[in-house]
């Protein structure tokens, strides 16, 4: 059992599982964030009433592009500052 707690912490599994499940866990916030308040509020700066969904250059939608970097964003910024928060980037081992 030694022998398989080292492996884990040596190979930064426990880095890897703590950002997927925070990842997963707050994904739909995220995206209820992007969609109803932060897309509305750049797509009426833009000029679009319909959100930032909508904004097109002839027969290309770069808004759905634009919303789902921001949601990237928000996601990754969350993982970030709740590992280094709850100081989990310190739970792996660092070989010798």
């Amino acid at each position: 059992m030694k022998g398989f707690i080292k492996f884990i912490r040596e190979q930064g599994v426990v880095g890897l599982a703590v950002g997927f499940i925070l990842g997963g866990a707050v994904s739909k916030v995220v995206t209820s964030l992007v969609q109803n308040i932060i897309q509305p509020l750049i797509g009426s700066l833009l000029g679009s009433t319909e959100g930032l969904s909508a904004l097109a250059v002839g027969a290309v939608t770069y808004g759905q592009f634009i919303t789902a970097f921001i949601d990237f964003i928000v996601i990754a910024a969350v993982v970030y500052f709740g590992v280094k928060g709850l100081k989990l980037d310190k739970i792996d081992a660092k070989k010798n």
